[in-house]
């Protein structure tokens, strides 16, 4: 949890600010051991929130930096149509700061971007499609100086752009307290190799029918009777196994009894073309999965071939390569986590135009079509500050009640965020799995290994 300040006449923040002391060396120690960002409620559901940078070159008369422009997920970000973000400086000061308010249960993550520039964006076009890639191009030229905030005393990660990340944790946001330690920089988060009782392994795999070969995951949790281990699949398995490994939550939920012994298979994407390709409700893609990997996962990794307890995990494209793989082969799979999902697909500018097209939100058709209908579980995720991922994430929802599926759904105080999602994939794997769980009584007398294509060694 972030740092929290009482709130009083004067804020602490405006006090801080203006303290003479500000900038001094003192006054730094000062901030470094609260942590930031620094949270002030107000009483009333919200809180006062203040971003802090210190420029490395010190004050303006000293300093080449003229901006220090603020990535927050979903509200400062490339998703917006409004302007972006700096931070202000303190005159006569190394202090740069930034002041919001923010729900008590928000969740999110952020960067800074230091320029030594202004880099000025201007709307090119009163039309909101064409303004919004204007927008986008704008953050992708000034990204490469991103950094993490410092003094944020939680582990920082790599987000899927390959900028630094950081995480603001509200006082009332949903707990993950499977990804405590991750966040503490405990001994053993983000670990190569999980801690016992598990193994990992890494294997190549090449698909005949899609042409290509990436790298898979394939964790086990648990030495128990594989025929009884049921399968999860988790889609941008690259992120999950390196950026924020998954392995330490799998294991402390499966020791306390929360999630079963189970074989997880973690698929990479390859890289970003081969997502928007393979993740667009793409056939072949999950003809390969079915005939092709998972014939080679029960060899890795024997598991119970239960389509009702045999799940996929996804976010955004992933989320609707979930469900579009759950509503199609529902002999195959029984259960599916989507989250912040893409269900705009094929037109991600379907409620910026006058009319909807015709064309737009081809899954959400489909479910109307009866494709798939009753017969999965599902759960459902989606981000308070998403607009159109919102928007289609409500109807797919009303859409798969109506047809007789199984749905929890969920909007969460943040936006389109893998700091909202690993909850969210914890939460759903429990909801899914929750009469599959047993009494935390598993023996811990055997050790973690890494495997890489069949031989053994550490999993980088």
């Amino acid at each position: 949890m972030n740092r929290r300040l009482k709130t009083k006449s004067e804020s602490e923040s405006s006090r801080l600010l203006s303290s003479k002391h500000a900038g001094r060396h003192g006054w730094w120690l000062n901030i470094a051991k609260r942590g930031t960002p620094l949270v002030e409620l107000q009483g009333d559901g919200r809180g006062k929130v203040t971003f802090l940078w210190r420029d490395p070159q010190g004050c303006e008369l000293t300093s080449a930096y003229r901006r220090v422009w603020i990535h927050i997920n979903c509200l400062t970000d490339h998703h917006q149509s409004s302007p972006p973000q700096s931070l202000q400086r303190l005159e006569g000061t190394d202090v740069w700061y930034w002041q919001t308010e923010l729900s008590a249960d928000w969740r999110g993550s952020y960067c800074f971007i230091p320029c030594m520039d202004d880099r000025p964006l201007a709307p090119s076009d009163e039309d909101a499609h064409v303004n919004m890639h204007s927008v986008r191009h704008w953050w992708h030229q000034v990204f490469a100086g991103a950094t993490q905030d410092l003094l944020n005393p939680h582990r920082s990660w790599a987000g899927v752009g390959g900028h630094v990340l950081s995480g603001l944790h509200m006082p009332e946001a949903l707990p993950q307290p499977a990804w405590l330690d991750f966040d503490r920089y405990a001994v053993a988060s983000g670990r190569c190799t999980p801690a016992p009782p598990a193994k990992l392994q890494r294997h190549s795999w090449h698909s005949e029918r899609l042409g290509n070969t990436r790298n898979v995951w394939v964790y086990t949790t648990g030495e128990g009777d594989p025929t009884q281990r049921p399968l999860a699949i988790l889609l941008d398995g690259q992120f999950w196994a390196s950026n924020m490994p998954v392995w330490d939550p799998l294991m402390q939920l499966t020791r306390e009894g929360k999630l079963p012994e189970a074989v997880y298979l973690l698929i990479d994407i390859i890289d970003l073309k081969h997502r928007s390709q393979e993740l667009a409700c793409n056939a072949d893609f999950w003809l390969a999965v079915q005939e092709e990997l998972l014939p080679q996962v029960a060899e890795w990794a024997p598991y119970q071939r239960d389509p009702a307890r045999t799940l996929v995990c996804g976010q955004s494209f992933g989320g609707l390569s979930s469900l579009y793989a759950g509503l199609h082969w529902p002999q195959s799979f029984g259960g599916v986590i989507c989250q912040s999902s893409s269900f705009w697909w094929p037109r991600r500018d379907m409620y910026q135009l006058a009319e909807i097209p015709a064309d737009a939100g081809w899954l959400l058709h489909q479910v109307e079509q009866g494709v798939g209908k009753g017969k999965l579980k599902v759960f459902m995720e989606a981000g308070v500050h998403e607009k159109v991922a919102r928007r289609v994430n409500d109807r797919m929802a009303d859409l798969l009640r109506d047809a007789g599926h199984r749905v929890q759904y969920r909007v969460v105080a943040g936006g389109h965020d893998h700091l909202c999602w690993r909850g969210g994939l914890i939460d759903g794997l429990q909801a899914l799995w929750a009469d599959q769980s047993s009494a935390p009584s598993i023996k811990l007398t055997f050790t973690a290994q890494g495997v890489r294509d069949g031989n053994s060694e550490p999993v980088r």
